[in-house]
């Protein structure tokens, strides 16, 4: 029985490491960062103005999801990740919220990640805009191949939609509404070094589908 035990502990370990070992440096220290987080969330007193915050949306009739951490909390945690900078001092990550309704709780929620997803690829686009416009003012790049890259990028939201990766739920509550039906609000947060690399995967399948070789130039310019 020892022997047994001993063999299947040995099989979840080396599943384990396997895991880990399919995950990049920067997932996994994101992973405890956040697990650190979510341990001292549990703690700490909520700031007085997540307090405040919730209390409003309790009046509206929002409440938790089921198995989610307390709206105060939650709404916490929010705060406290669009305060988060990088080296550069630009924010660490992007924020989107959307709101769906539904007849029941779990196709209201699909329905408002995938709103969330077409609010943080529009932040996307229009940053990748901006940085584009800033080269042309720079005179890094022509007019002409700038207003390619900015038609194209304009055209590139559902594929920016398509090519983001892994979200990270921060704030997910809900309501009944008098119909019986439900309307869930979710904001969600996404790692920039995530975004830039959905942009760019998206940007460069559009130039080359074109045929157009710009790609190459925009990854010199924009850092990419």
């Amino acid at each position: 029985m020892k022997k047994i035990l001993f063999i299947m502990s040995l099989f979840l370990l080396t599943g384990t490491s396997m895991t880990y070992a399919q995950l990049s440096k920067e997932q996994i220290k994101e992973r405890k960062a956040n697990l650190k987080l979510s341990q001292s969330e549990l703690n700490d007193k909520a700031s007085k103005t997540a307090r405040k915050e919730a209390k409003r949306l309790k009046k509206q009739g929002w409440q938790s999801a089921p198995g989610a951490l307390p709206l105060e909390k939650q709404l916490d945690k929010s705060y406290m990740m669009q305060m988060e900078y990088d080296a550069d001092m630009f924010p660490k990550y992007i924020m989107a919220e959307a709101m769906s309704i539904g007849e029941n709780y779990d196709a209201a929620k699909m329905q408002a990640i995938e709103l969330a997803k077409q609010n943080l690829a529009g932040q996307i686009q229009t940053e990748v805009t901006a940085l584009i416009e800033n080269t042309v003012a720079n005179k890094q790049l022509e007019a002409e191949e700038a207003a390619s890259i900015v038609q194209t990028i304009s055209a590139a939201k559902n594929l920016i939609s398509q090519s983001i990766g892994r979200t990270i739920p921060v704030v997910e509550v809900y309501r009944s509404l008098p119909n019986k039906n439900k309307e869930v609000l979710v904001r969600l947060a996404y790692s920039q070094e995530m975004a830039k690399a959905a942009a760019k995967k998206a940007v460069r399948e559009e130039l080359e589908k074109k045929g157009e070789e710009l790609h190459n130039k925009l990854d010199k310019l924009l850092g990419w």
